[in-house]
């Protein structure tokens, strides 16, 4: 098995993700996961490092920004990387 470090490192634009957080609501905690398209990563490899997953619902396009070493996520699992040319995939908000 990988070590969640690794996977973090290797998290670029393009790569098809699904991110599990763990969100608290009163005394009850459960995990919500967003699967998406990543279409920016920010900060590098920094404790405040970034990443912006976009997806779309009923043709709506939601975008949500995890920071990567937030306690509150629980994994990241690269479903597919991704074919890229830029390093930011803001283009994609437009399609």
């Amino acid at each position: 098995m990988k070590n969640s470090q690794d996977i973090k490192d290797k998290i670029k634009a393009g790569d098809i993700v699904k991110v599990y957080q763990r969100i608290k609501e009163g005394n009850k905690e459960r995990i919500n996961t967003f699967e998406g398209i990543v279409i920016s990563r920010k900060h590098g490899k920094e404790i405040g490092a970034t990443i912006t997953v976009r997806k779309e619902i009923s043709g709506i396009g939601v975008e949500k920004i995890f920071p990567i070493y937030s306690p509150t996520i629980e994994k990241i699992e690269i479903l597919k990387e991704g074919k890229r040319k830029r390093a930011k995939l803001y283009y994609l908000r437009k399609k």
